[in-house]
């Protein structure tokens, strides 16, 4: 039961599609949810309280106060107990009142006392669907942070065909459970600081000239997003990318040289519960950087170079109890053998390798393909997927090493 105790208010308003929400209402109570529902005085029209109750074992809420001993539905109380105000089916009426704060009845004050999250299924004919004053409302709902179920398309009870039929209950059911467990993991990583490293690092040889690689970034940002999205406080260490990210909770830290991406990490290694060295630093950088740009000649330049920092080596040494690190390797030959090799160099928890043999995985792609190698060798292979998928996979790994 994927709804085990989740307390799910349901509204139901006026449309003929409310005949459907009593199989909703049986589909969220076997998934083990806790269903009250609060109904507009023209759903009983359509469907009756009591088949409702039946099915939610909860009376079904419609007037302010009862009649004949003067007790009312504290509108306010329903908006505390939910977790989720799920209205299916929503008429264009009521989503024009919720739009613009209108209460005329019991739904309504409901709806303008939520704490909680609330999702629409809306539900008319296809005209009142793509009328521009029902898309504004529905805009100025969605602005407010609700969220929509998009109705589908087929025949509808004028008899014509198009988009405006309330989404089927199978599917709102399997919607509500992404929602729940996409809210989970929000929270999944709160309170977690991750320290990641992206792209790659640029060596001046003069003003004009430097030494770099082609990495994009777009595997390290992809982590950065995917950890935020976690509820983690994410510090992305990035060298120079045509990349920004959209999460609020990542503060970058941008540089340019390996020893600018080496100060930056070592001085911010203490706070960090995770440690991700996702970015490709260069191996090596000039004895000395010309002041100014050095003319081209017919016999040619050569240039000194040093060894940088190895960034991931000083972090695996500095390593607290606790603190997890992870590494990555980018192979063309020995590709398991040399990760491992690195683990142990490196004291990583477990590193990421990709092949650049392999088709759309590496430098500059929007996929990858990675296997995560463990301490004890363990290896786990993925397919080829989008690198925000893979970014998942790799926050999932982090989330096993810190039992949660």
């Amino acid at each position: 039961m994927q709804l085990q105790n989740k307390k799910i208010l349901l509204g139901i308003t006026g449309s003929i599609a409310a005949y459907k929400a009593a199989y909703l209402t049986r589909l969220l109570v076997k998934e083990g949810a806790i269903v009250k529902i609060v109904i507009t005085p023209y759903a009983k029209e359509f469907i009756t309280p009591v088949t409702l109750a039946t099915l939610s074992k909860n009376t079904v809420l419609c007037d302010f106060f009862k009649h004949d001993d003067g007790a009312w539905n504290s509108h306010v109380e329903l908006g505390c107990w939910a977790d989720v105000f799920l209205i299916a089916p929503c008429t264009a009426s009521t989503i024009a009142k919720m739009a613009h704060g209108v209460c005329d009845n019991l739904l309504l004050t409901t709806y303008l006392s939520m704490r909680c999250p609330v999702i629409i299924a809306p539900a008319m004919d296809l005209d009142m669907f793509s009328h521009p004053a029902t898309k504004a409302n529905m805009k100025i709902l969605e602005s407010y942070g609700n969220m929509f179920i998009e109705p589908a398309s087929g025949e509808l009870a004028s008899g014509l065909v198009g988009k405006g039929r309330m989404e089927e209950p199978e599917e709102i059911v399997k919607k509500l459970i992404s929602f729940f467990s996409d809210s989970e993991k929000k929270t999944l990583l709160k309170n977690k600081k991750i320290l990641i490293t992206a792209g790659p690092t640029v060596e001046a040889i003069d003003p004009v000239r430097f030494i770099s690689n082609h990495s994009s970034g777009k595997m390290g940002y992809a982590l950065a997003e995917a950890f935020a999205q976690s509820g983690a406080e994410v510090v992305l260490v990035s060298g120079p990318v045509a990349l920004k990210v959209s999460n609020n909770n990542i503060n970058v830290i941008s540089v340019v040289s390996a020893h600018e991406m080496y100060e930056a990490v070592i001085s911010r290694i203490s706070n960090a519960d995770v440690i991700v060295m996702a970015a490709a630093v260069a191996d090596y950088t000039p004895v000395a950087v010309f002041d100014e740009k050095q003319k081209s000649n017919s016999s040619g330049m050569q240039i000194e170079l040093k060894p940088t920092i190895d960034i991931a080596k000083k972090v695996g040494e500095l390593k607290r109890e606790n603190q997890i690190t992870v590494g990555f390797a980018l192979e063309t030959q020995n590709e398991t053998t040399n990760a491992i090799e690195k683990i142990k160099k490196k004291n990583f928890d477990f590193i990421v390798l990709n092949s650049l043999r392999d088709a759309g995985a590496g430098f500059g792609f929007d996929t990858n393909k990675i296997s995560i190698i463990s301490k004890t060798h363990e290896v786990k292979n993925f397919d080829l997927k989008p690198k925000n998928q893979v970014a998942n996979d790799i926050v999932n790994e982090v989330v096993q090493y810190l039992n949660l």
